[in-house]
């Protein structure tokens, strides 16, 4: 199991736990990424958080959403809904992304079902999350995969995380990471 440790700066504050012990968490249960979502705050705070986020944590750092400080971190990771914001149709939206981050920096996108995951193998991204795979409390979910989670993650020609609801001791197959965030709280 691989951990893609997902520090969600309004969870934290609502469980009043800093970034630095979020990070020592995800140390501890030797996370390989550390996913910051933040959207809050504006982007000075947000670039702050993530230069602190890059001097604590020697693994790879992801920005959520705000692909705009991707220098400030090792990659961006854009939902669908993230996606249509920035062009109708998602393969142009995912390839605006691409061409303004370069290739050296890392690209994922959120996937729920069979056709999202088929549509972003013909994209050029670095993994995707896949999900729900639990209902989760931190999050509003409409579609949950349960066990079906695994044969979805197959179709996949990219690494999946798995999102949604995932626990430590899970097992799965045809899966690279484990997405947790409230779960390592």
């Amino acid at each position: 199991m691989k951990l893609y440790a997902l520090c969600d700066k309004e969870l934290l504050d609502s469980k009043n736990i800093s970034i630095s012990e979020f990070i020592k968490i995800a140390i501890q249960n030797g996370a390989e990424i550390v996913q910051y979502r933040n959207k809050k705050n504006d982007s000075t705070s947000i670039k702050d958080e993530l230069i602190l986020i890059k001097n604590l944590f020697d693994g790879i750092v992801i920005i959520n959403d705000n692909y705009n400080l991707v220098q400030y971190c090792d990659g961006v990771h854009l939902g669908q809904e993230d996606l249509f914001k920035i062009d109708n149709n998602i393969f142009d939206a995912v390839k605006t992304i691409r061409d303004k981050i370069g290739k050296e920096k890392l690209l994922g996108i959120s996937t729920h079902n069979k056709k999202e995951v088929l549509e972003a193998n013909s994209m050029q991204l670095d993994y995707i999350g896949l999900g729900a795979y639990r209902d989760t409390s931190t999050k509003n979910i409409s579609n949950i995969l349960g066990d079906e989670v695994e044969n979805i993650a197959s179709l996949s020609k990219h690494p999946v995380g798995v999102i949604g609801g995932v626990k430590m001791d899970d097992k799965f197959k045809n899966i690279t990471y484990h997405v947790i965030g409230s779960g390592l709280l």
